[in-house]
């Protein structure tokens, strides 16, 4: 099972990458658990100073945007 972590305080692209990842997820027929973390002192243990961020299996993988759907699937795809 894979652990995607959405960081964001809750804002509009939060939101959005929390939607697009969920989705992407889906279409790839993940086993996945999705948790948004909201609280700022975690984002910190990750290293992340812009939000929204997409933490995969504990790997920041993405920082500052909602990247589009292509790219959301190939950082999602499971690697081999």
């Amino acid at each position: 099972m894979q652990k995607l972590q959405i960081l964001g305080t809750g804002c509009a692209k939060c939101l959005n990458l929390a939607k697009a990842t969920e989705a992407a997820a889906k279409e790839l027929g993940l086993d996945y658990e999705l948790e948004k973390v909201t609280d700022i002192l975690r984002f910190a243990d990750f290293g992340v100073m812009i939000t929204p961020a997409l933490v995969v299996d504990g790997r920041v993988v993405v920082t500052g945007k909602v990247p589009g759907h292509a790219e959301l699937l190939a950082l999602l795809r499971p690697r081999t």
